[in-house]
């Protein structure tokens, strides 16, 4: 079909308007929340097939939200990978034998070595909530970390101090912990709360009602975008020696 295009600047402008519409209105339906609420009730495989067409239209939902919020993250971020975890459990070795997660879940992963962190964003009923940081770094990740936080916290104070990651974070790192300091640390250390730290993570968490608002993605967002200073940090530490020389 050949037709004529007078004025391509307002084409383009147009366009573009367009596609920010689409990416800044892109919303979790309440028909896709409601059926992970029905799932929870019927967790069992013969009304998951049953119900199946209803499964793949929130599916589909849930990948095109999942989509946009990456769209939104490359603009501030380098995105290497995205993953949609799928919605089988693996029961094999699980005393919870309920064959379906009732949540739609994925994960972001950065660009290369040098950009460390990552996000994460499940929607559950009553249980949605965002994350990012570093889940369980392997021994060498978390030691380097601990050696960092031993010379000087004052950097990750500050972080954790920052009005913004106050507002969507809560001034503090989520994850599990020791006890007491780790082995070959000072249990009087004034940093010790951060040294028990097993995983450094912020979390957000979201209500029903906040995930079906058509400003959700714009909240997931900011509250990405807020994580940039925390990564920042934490790749440089993950980078370089204690005397601050390039490892990679």
């Amino acid at each position: 079909m050949n037709f004529e295009i007078k004025n391509t600047n307002h084409l383009l402008i147009n366009f573009c308007n367009f596609s920010f519409f689409k990416i800044s209105f892109m919303q979790f339906n309440k028909s896709s929340l409601q059926y992970l609420k029905d799932l929870q009730k019927n967790n069992n495989r013969d009304w998951f097939s049953e119900t199946k067409p209803t499964f793949l239209e929130a599916q589909n939902n849930a990948k095109e939200l999942y989509a946009a919020i990456r769209e939104n993250l490359e603009k501030h971020d380098e995105i290497e990978k995205f993953k949609l975890f799928r919605i089988y459990r693996d029961v094999r070795f699980s005393k919870d034998k309920t064959p379906y997660k009732a949540h739609f879940a994925g994960s972001y992963a950065r660009l290369g070595k040098q950009l460390r962190g990552g996000y994460y964003l499940r929607i559950r009923p009553g249980e949605s909530f965002l994350a990012g940081g570093f889940w369980e770094p392997n021994k060498d990740d978390l030691y380097r970390i601990r050696k960092e936080i031993e010379v000087d916290a004052t950097e990750i104070r500050d972080i954790l101090k920052d009005k913004n990651y106050i507002k969507y974070f809560g001034g503090k790192f989520e994850g599990e912990e020791l006890k007491t300091a780790p082995r070959g640390f000072d249990k009087e250390h004034p940093d010790v709360d951060l040294l028990r730290k097993k995983g450094f993570i912020a979390v957000r968490n979201f209500s029903d009602s906040e995930v079906l608002s058509d400003n959700f993605i714009n909240e997931v967002n900011a509250s990405y975008k807020t994580l940039r200073p925390f990564f920042n940090l934490f790749s440089d530490i993950l980078t370089t020696n204690l005397n601050g020389e390039s490892l990679i």
